[in-house]
């Protein structure tokens, strides 16, 4: 999902650390949705944790290529 990626000037610490406090709220968030049966916030979660996906994939891309480059 090319829409979602990391920027090249954003620390790979800081977009880790930004990438588990969205996985935090999408946890959260789909406890809320299975409690109170709410199918709006559970196609939330779903979108966001599509998005978190994205991310973890292109922050994986890049360590494997910061591996390769050295």
């Amino acid at each position: 999902m090319a829409l979602f990626a990391v920027q090249g000037d954003v620390p790979f610490e800081q977009a880790f650390s930004e990438l588990s406090v969205m996985l935090g709220c999408i946890r959260h968030l789909t406890t809320e949705a299975e409690m109170e049966n709410d199918r709006q916030a559970g196609s939330a979660a779903r979108i966001l944790s599509g998005l978190a996906k994205a991310l973890i994939d292109d922050m994986e891309l890049g360590l494997r290529k910061a591996v390769t480059t050295r």
